[in-house]
C-alpha cells in the first residue's frame, strides 16, 4: 500500500505547481495538427522543468508543462506520446523541450554555427526540417508534416 501511495504521489506531482527561475515574454506562433496559435506567451523554466503558457486576447488558453512528462489541458503524457499526438511520432522525445530552450535538435545533426546562433537542416523519409536559432528567436519548420514553431522576443 505504501508503494502505491508513493507512485500515485509522484505521478500527480509531475503536473503540480513549479517554481521557475526564468520567465520570458515571447511572441509565439505554433502550427501543428492539434495546435494552431499565434499571440503572446510566457516561457518559464528552471533546471528541471519548462512551462509554455499561451494567451489570446489577454486570457490564458493553454499551458504546456515539460518535466519527465508533458502536461497539457487534456492531461499528462510521455514525451513520445505528446510527439505522436501533437507533433510527429518520428521526432526524438526531447524535440519540443529543445526548441523552447533554443538548443540543437536531433542530437545536433547537420548543425552549422552562425554569428548569432546556429541552423540545422534535417531531411529523411519522415521529416523535412529547417531549424534556426538566433539571438532574438527560434524558427522551426517541418515541410513534410506542416509543423511550424516561431518564437520571438517581444521587443523585436
Amino acid at each position: 500500500m505504501k508503494y502505491i501511495l508513493l507512485v500515485f504521489t509522484l505521478f500527480f506531482s509531475s503536473c503540480g505547481i513549479k517554481n521557475y527561475e526564468h520567465t520570458q515574454t515571447k511572441i509565439i506562433t505554433i502550427k501543428s495538427p492539434k495546435i494552431k496559435f499565434s499571440d503572446v506567451g510566457y516561457l518559464r523554466n528552471s533546471d528541471k522543468s519548462i512551462e509554455l503558457e499561451l494567451f489570446m486576447a489577454g486570457k490564458s488558453i493553454e499551458k504546456i508543462a515539460i518535466n519527465h512528462l508533458i502536461c497539457v489541458s487534456d492531461g499528462c503524457m510521455s514525451k513520445r506520446g505528446f510527439n505522436k499526438d501533437y507533433l510527429n511520432e518520428a521526432y526524438p522525445d526531447d524535440t519540443l523541450q529543445n526548441i523552447l530552450l533554443s538548443k540543437a535538435i536531433y542530437n545536433g545533426i547537420n548543425l552549422s554555427k552562425t554569428a548569432g546562433g546556429f541552423t540545422q537542416k534535417i531531411q529523411d523519409k519522415e521529416v523535412d526540417i529547417s531549424y534556426r536559432v538566433e539571438s532574438k528567436g527560434v524558427f522551426f519548420k517541418d515541410r513534410k508534416n506542416s509543423i511550424i514553431f516561431n518564437i520571438k522576443d517581444l521587443d523585436e
